[in-house]
């Protein structure tokens, strides 16, 4: 059987393991990664699916996982991961949206997978796991298949949809090249370069594989011969336990993990070793600058640090090293040019705070929705995220906040992350969101949501006195709920919409 994957080097052995599910055990090999994605890539032709053509993966982090995936990426076609969180209603318009021709589904998710059944058309239907009526085995299915390489291998690419922290999910879609399948694609290149993964990388990915950073980055590290871990659920002392037990020399994380991992017990914290970390990669949402000190304090000089989004559009990255030369960045433009623009898409003075625009990026559009695309490009061509930013005299970017969640009051400008990042490190919190609410004389005030550490009835008083000792009057919340928890995306984003709709009766 010739061999796929990885691209270089190629393995001596194929009973090398590929990659393993940490709280099962179950790891696959490279020979086998390659004999069952090859399966899965006949099962695909064999349900008539050809170059360009669209499937859906709703799923747990599972064995499965990656072998559609990578079947998916050597027969040329799209693949959509979409979230576990997901409700029937956002699984069935994502289906239809991206014009799916075969889905798979998890047995966890079987009610989503019938509701499936009642208002899709699509023939080809599989759950992992116990079947359902009108629904076949996956793992029977390509069983069934050859281990060979399909004739028409193509290289495919994901399609993934964001987070729909603003609104409904856009399917992020860049254009197929036509090219042969397991070439070294633009994300190898970009993600292998930077953080040097190779044969001897040992790299821990915490985070459900249906977002877009861990899908990347542990689909790249096994590409190039490295060895990945993936946990089905983020677990902060069970993260520490695998490193040192993996002696894992890359990660990628979250600042929310970051957070907790802090804020575990000083003796159960220290009692791990993790000094086989060569790089622990974060991004998905901005890191308070005392969270990261920390951290940097723990396990040294390497943390690196990248800001980009689904769409790619561009790619910002720095060291721990350039960090601390520059407090609060998110790093220099690796890919594009980074603009900050007003609300016309005009380009405003260095030191300014505006909109955050790429030109020279990779091009992209929002799958069957031109309108957004349109939103999402200016006059010149150049691209937004929607964020909000500022770059210094060097060129490293400051993120300050999502356009959407800037609070005006009395006509003010305020931005949420810089509360939310005080009051996260107050040692009673463990989560914080902040965001406006109505207020008949300045239109907005300022409203801080917070999950705490442990139960308390004074925590809300505290708070709004802590704020005020640190931060202008104006910014303050004038008023502190406590929830249970709050609803973020396991990439770490902040759902906040749907904690703003409740305080928001007319949205």
């Amino acid at each position: 059987m010739d061999m796929l994957l990885p691209l270089a080097p190629a393995p001596k052995d194929s009973d090398r393991i590929a990659y393993r599910i940490a709280e099962t055990g179950d790891g696959v090999t490279f020979g086998q990664l390659e004999a069952r994605s090859n399966q899965v890539a006949h099962l695909f032709r064999s349900c008539g699916l050809k170059r360009g053509d669209h499937i859906v993966l709703l799923a747990e982090n599972c064995r499965q996982y990656f072998e559609i995936c990578f079947a998916a990426d050597r027969a040329g076609l799209y693949y959509t991961a979409i979230s576990t969180h997901a409700t029937a209603d956002d699984a069935a318009f994502i289906v239809e949206n991206c014009g799916a021709k075969l889905w798979i589904l998890s047995e966890a998710k079987a009610e989503i997978a019938q509701h499936l059944c009642d208002v899709s058309p699509i023939e080809h239907r599989y759950i992992i796991g116990a079947p359902i009526s009108g629904c076949k085995n996956w793992d029977d299915a390509a069983a069934k298949q050859p281990d060979t390489r399909i004739a028409d291998e193509a290289q495919g690419l994901d399609m993934l949809y964001s987070s729909g922290t603003t609104g409904r999910p856009k399917g992020v879609k860049w254009e197929q090249a036509d090219e042969p399948a397991g070439g070294r694609t633009m994300l190898v290149e970009l993600l292998g370069d930077l953080f040097n993964y190779a044969s001897d990388t040992r790299y821990l990915s915490p985070a459900p594989l249906y977002h877009a950073a861990p899908l990347r980055h542990t689909m790249a590290v096994i590409k190039l011969g490295g060895c990945v871990t993936v946990m089905q659920k983020f677990n902060e002392e069970r993260a520490l336990q695998i490193i040192e037990a993996e002696q894992i020399t890359h990660s990628q994380w979250v600042p929310t993990m970051f957070i907790r991992m802090l804020k575990l017990p000083e003796e159960t914290r220290l009692k791990y070793d993790c000094s086989s970390l060569k790089i622990a990669i974060h991004a998905a949402a901005p890191c308070p600058v005392v969270t990261k000190e920390a951290m940097i304090d723990w396990w040294g000089p390497v943390l690196h640090e990248y800001y980009a989004g689904t769409e790619n559009n561009g790619f910002c990255a720095l060291t721990t090293e350039e960090w601390l030369q520059h407090k609060g960045s998110v790093g220099k433009a690796l890919m594009g040019q980074v603009h900050i623009c007003d609300d016309d898409g005009n380009e405003l003075p260095e030191g300014s705070s505006g909109v955050i625009y790429f030109s020279d990026g990779h091009p992209f559009s929002y799958h069957a929705d031109t309108e957004r695309t349109a939103s999402a490009y200016n006059n010149k061509g150049w691209s937004t995220l929607g964020d909000i930013g500022r770059l210094d005299e060097d060129g490293y970017l400051y993120l300050l906040d999502r356009k959407s969640f800037v609070i005006i009051s009395g006509g003010v400008n305020i931005y949420p992350q810089e509360i939310e990042d005080l009051i996260v490190n107050h040692p009673k919190v463990l989560d914080a969101a902040v965001f406006g609410v109505p207020n008949e004389d300045f239109g907005e005030e300022v409203k801080a949501v917070v999950q705490l550490v442990a139960p308390d009835d004074a925590a809300s008083d505290e708070l709004i006195s802590y704020c005020r000792d640190h931060l202008a009057s104006y910014k303050c919340p004038r008023t502190v709920d406590v929830v249970e928890a709050l609803p973020r995306h396991a990439n770490g984003k902040l759902m906040k919409r749907l904690l703003r709709d409740r305080y928001w009766p007319e949205a």
